[in-house]
């Protein structure tokens, strides 16, 4: 699994082998075009909510509690669970690239995400060949 999802910030160049390109985050990357961002899809249900969003504010000595606080939620919101299977479902087809703004690339919702997609990821049945 690991090896199908790849981090990327949005403001690098989309390439040929981004595979599926997901925008993870809630609130449109500043400077981006739409044309630009080559996007497959746009996941704003999949991103931290607005309140944690603003108390995290992307500082990183608040990232553990932020970390535990988003996967509370990718556990418990509905939306967020829906939207974990659909990724779970497209990584297990093809690559993809899961697409944030933050400058951090350590302390983000992105990051955060891939381990909860890879700890879902092991819970899953063998693939049939």
């Amino acid at each position: 699994m690991s090896e199908n999802v790849v981090l990327k910030r949005i403001y690098e160049p989309a390439s040929k082998e981004d595979g599926k390109r997901i925008l993870v985050d809630r609130i449109w990357p500043r400077g981006i075009s739409k044309d630009k961002a080559q996007l497959d899809l746009w996941m704003k249900e999949i991103a931290p909510s607005t309140e944690l969003r603003k108390e995290f504010n992307h500082k990183p000595e608040r990232f553990e509690e932020f970390k535990g606080r988003y996967i509370k939620e990718l556990q418990e919101d509905e939306e967020k669970k829906a939207a974990i299977k659909e990724l779970l479902h497209m990584i297990d087809e093809e690559k993809v690239t899961i697409l944030f703004g933050a400058k951090d690339e350590v302390h983000n919702q992105a990051v955060v995400l891939k381990e909860v997609l890879g700890h879902e990821a092991k819970k899953l049945p063998p693939k049939k060949m």
